[in-house]
């Protein structure tokens, strides 16, 4: 049995994983999908106003600390992939795989903001205007999403070498949405490392919504089947 930790993109909650959460638990595993700090529906504006990186890497951690998981499968989607880099850093080994869904895979000093493509820092600071330290979501989309907060987006990830000790990392490109996905790069960065498994899903970005079956298989090791 593995223990699945989800940690959503953002402006999203663990409502983005309602679809693949059902399936994951019907093949006998434990799954944590998470909201993250300063997205919560009752958090304040002082919460989100310093809420960053490393708050949300804490809440991984304390999640761990939680359930006594030692064995943890960490699964990031999109600017999730920055939070599951942060927290596997800082677990001391209680990390056994990570996933970015289609999700940043920073190095040392690298930060979401300079990770993507000009698109997405406009998009970031058009998004601040209205209070300079939460980023609105884009028009459109799933109504529940939320402001997010503009400091986890700048704070650069301090990675010492350690996230490199999880045993099994692993890529999902979401294949799509080619003219606008930040991730094309990174795909072939990984694709050439041995130390990374890359998988292909043809879906746009939010790929367990799309395809809750096949994002599932490829956690739970299968292949994926789009029907």
């Amino acid at each position: 049995m593995a223990t699945f930790i989800l940690v959503p993109g953002a402006w999203h909650g663990s409502w983005s994983f309602e679809a693949v959460v059902p399936l994951l638990e019907r093949a006998g595993h434990r799954v944590h999908a998470l909201t993250l700090t300063g997205l919560r529906p009752d958090d304040d504006s002082a919460t989100v106003a310093t809420t960053n990186l490393d708050t949300h890497a804490a809440d991984v951690l304390r999640l761990l600390d939680r359930g006594n998981i030692s064995s943890a499968t960490l699964v990031g989607h999109s600017y999730g992939g920055m939070v599951i880099a942060a927290a596997a850093e800082r677990a001391g080994g209680r990390v056994a795989r990570l996933v970015h869904l289609d999700a940043y895979v920073p190095r040392n000093g690298e930060s979401c903001w300079s990770s993507t493509t000009e698109r997405y820092r406009q998009a970031f600071v058009a998004g601040a205007v209205t209070t300079g330290y939460a980023v609105h979501p884009p028009e459109g989309g799933d109504s529940r999403r939320r402001p997010h907060p503009l400091a986890s987006f700048l704070q650069s990830v301090r990675l010492t070498g350690a996230i490199d000790q999880v045993p099994r990392r692993e890529f999902i490109y979401c294949s799509g949405w080619e003219d606008g996905t930040p991730f094309s790069e990174l795909r072939a960065r990984l694709e050439a490392d041995p130390e990374w498994q890359v998988h292909d899903l043809p879906t746009g970005h939010d790929a367990m919504r799309e395809a809750p079956e096949a994002t599932a298989a490829l956690l739970l090791g299968a292949r994926a089947v789009i029907r």
